[in-house]
């Protein structure tokens, strides 16, 4: 990082490399449209600030003071509920009964604990855990009754993920990765003696293998080998014994995804985006090797698990930025929509059905409703509220409402976002906004409930978070239009996202800021250096600022993910140039706060103190904050009481102060 600071102070970086790129955001490519799902585009006019004289400024300690749920897992009987949930400002794991009782806390660390399975006899539960945010996971173990936790691990130099137990109790099978490595493995351990056998031996650092289900009573599983940028996958039966593996489904550039297995191996859930390059739901029958899939859909279709029983299947539907569960019969195909709230409607754990397939566990988030854990009961058709991990402050009657919007970037093609609306405000062209890019950039910004959206449209911001080329949900050839252009028609996305709220009449082109984390945290690196006199603020969480360094000091899991979107700085130095922010620092003239984990493995600290220290050096305006023992996100209360306080400050600041 030294000898790249280096080149920026002397002035080496190519000048005529940022003339060039300037002029290329400038201009309008004549490249045909990106085809997506048809969906009519928005009239900005149509946006409209909703009446409400009760609404108000929804606290930062409230926000912050409402819990969530990291992972949940039904107890092996069903009867009872395993949570991990951040009531103490930790995420631990909990107990309740699943018909409703006070919580029961079962483990006590200050680190993140998650990825959930159950033992068959009921009284173990495995979970994992990493240290101060580094990704370095080891499997636990705590008696459900309450007890010590024991480390049954404890690798340093390995990480270990997807605990999956065999049907008797006696194995478990899971994913590892050894610290200098980027390909995953299967292994699996002997839970009566702690001895691990490795059933894979991955070549290929861009290859990775995770467990589905265990089959024909343990003696085999199913398994996914997934490609880095999840633009193919295969799947695979893999014998317990000896790790003989057959592939059952793999064709080069193909998504194959299995995500459920009834108990024989017969029947496999399957997400492929095989002949339409959209992923859609199916069902694989392994003898006689025959895809199966549901009716087309225009919008992504996702497989989930299958019920104990074998009859059925769970599925997720997108609509454009929103989610709904369907139960599929995997002998008909028969699709029943399970009547939820209009949101996003995701299952939680590995196996979501109670062992009798009576129940399924459901997470239902909203833009003005706080995530919340469901209980759905099949028969009857309707869910019921297991958790309330919100404030009673945030109730959505009061809460700011969300539209998702269509409209035409730079060269035609439709991208969507969902935008945050502001109570009260009149259409004069006075009000602030933030434009929010999400991370990835493989991920999605759906309309889910934002700590940070909610905020700041309390507070009177517009707030808009686009879906730009890179994003999935919106098919193949959309997902794979930013490769080797990362920070270019992506940026055009976010900036056009910008022109829409201005075009809406509502908002000040002088008072719109940009925030994001991670992959956003680098969009909002690049708009401020690309697109100078766009942004009048601007905050960065764990944002990359050069891709070269990022290569040499990421984990070697991202450094392959990076491979998949760049290529590698040796073969191609110039896409490495233009897409990092730092070729573009000397221009930047917005004022910016930075936030950071200390302990981050896939954008490390390094890059945060590279932007901090060439902007200081050149006389901007520039602040920053260093979060120790956190990693990828900030999850100690807090510290995400810290951040986003800060992050309203900086924009009441420098987008509300004197116009």
């Amino acid at each position: 990082m030294t000898n790249r600071r280096s080149k920026f102070r002397d002035g080496v970086r190519a000048v005529a490399t940022l003339l060039a790129a300037s002029s290329a955001l400038a201009a309008v490519s004549a490249a045909a449209q990106i085809a997506t799902p048809a969906r009519p585009v928005t009239d900005p006019r149509s946006i409209v600030s909703p009446s409400d004289p009760q609404a108000a400024p929804v606290p930062i300690d409230d926000l912050v003071f409402s819990r969530s749920a990291l992972d949940a897992s039904w107890s092996a009987d069903g009867r009872q509920l395993f949570v991990s949930t951040n009531l103490t400002g930790r995420y631990n794991i909990w107990r309740a009964d699943a018909a409703g009782s006070w919580p029961i806390q079962l483990t006590q660390s200050d680190d993140n604990q998650a990825g959930f399975a159950t033992a068959p006899n009921g009284r173990t539960l495995y979970f994992t855990q990493d240290k101060g945010g580094n990704e370095q996971y080891d499997v636990y173990a705590v008696p459900t009754a309450g007890g010590a936790v024991r480390n049954l691990t404890n690798t340093p130099d390995l990480r270990e993920s997807s605990p999956l137990v065999a049907p008797d109790g006696r194995a478990m099978v899971f994913s590892t990765k050894r610290s200098s490595a980027g390909q995953l493995n299967l292994a699996v351990m002997d839970l009566a003696t702690g001895k691990v056998r490795s059933l894979t031996d991955e070549s290929d650092s861009q290859w990775r293998w995770s467990p589905v289900a265990w089959i024909v009573g343990g003696r085999a599983m199913i398994a996914n080998r997934s490609f880095a940028d999840e633009t193919a996958s295969e799947v695979w039966r893999v014998d317990a014994a000896t790790g003989k593996a057959v592939r059952l489904l793999g064709k080069a550039g193909v998504v194959y995804q299995a995500t459920g297995a009834t108990r024989d191996g017969a029947t496999i859930a399957l997400t492929t985006n095989e002949t339409t390059k959209q992923l859609h739901a199916a069902v694989f029958q392994s003898r006689p090797g025959l895809i199966r899939t549901l009716k087309p859909t225009p919008w992504e279709q996702v497989s989930g698990a299958v019920s104990p029983d074998g009859r059925s299947m769970v599925v997720s539907v997108s609509d454009d930025g929103r989610q709904r569960l369907e139960l599929v019969n995997l002998a008909t195909l028969a699709e029943r929509p399970l009547a939820l709230p209009t949101g996003v409607n995701e299952t939680v754990g590995t196996q979501p059905f109670t062992p009798d397939s009576r129940r399924l566990l459901v997470n239902h988030s909203g833009a003005d409703s706080p995530a919340e854990l469901q209980s759905f009961n099949i028969a009857a058709g309707r869910g019921t509220p297991v958790t309330h991990l919100a404030m009673a402050s945030l109730v959505p009657d009061h809460l700011p409402k969300s539209r998702i919007v269509t409209y035409r970037s730079f060269d035609g093609t439709p991208v969507s976002a969902v935008v945050t609306l502001p109570f009260n405000l009149k259409r004069d062209g006075s009000n602030p906004a933030v434009v929010f890019p999400h991370g990835g950039p493989t991920g999605q910004t759906t309309d889910s409930f934002s700590r940070t959206a909610t905020a700041l449209a309390s507070r009177g911001y517009f707030v808009i978070q686009p879906n730009p080329r890179g994003s999935t949900g919106y098919g193949l050839a959309f997902q794979k239009a930013n490769y080797q252009d990362l920070g270019g028609g992506d940026l055009k996305d976010e900036l056009a996202a910008k022109q829409f709220l201005l075009d809406s009449g509502y908002v000040d082109s002088k008072r719109v800021g940009i925030t994001g984390g991670s992959y956003g945290g680098y969009m909002t690196l690049m708009a401020i250096g690309r697109a100078p006199d766009a942004f009048a603020a601007a905050v960065s969480l764990f944002g990359i600022i050069d891709w070269r360094t990022m290569w040499l000091h990421e984990d070697a899991l991202l450094q392959a993910y990076q491979k998949s979107l760049l290529g590698t700085p040796t073969d191609f130095p110039k896409v490495y140039d233009a897409s990092s922010p730092l070729t573009y620092i000397n221009a930047v003239k917005t004022p910016l706060l930075v936030q950071q984990g200390e302990n981050d493995i896939r954008v490390p600290a390094g890059q945060a103190r590279q932007v901090v220290e060439a902007l200081k050096a050149k006389g901007n305006v520039v602040d920053s904050v260093f979060y120790p023992e956190e990693g990828h996100g900030f999850y100690k209360r807090e510290n995400q009481q810290d951040s986003l306080k800060r992050t309203v400050e900086w924009f009441d600041k420098y987008l509300k102060g004197a116009r």
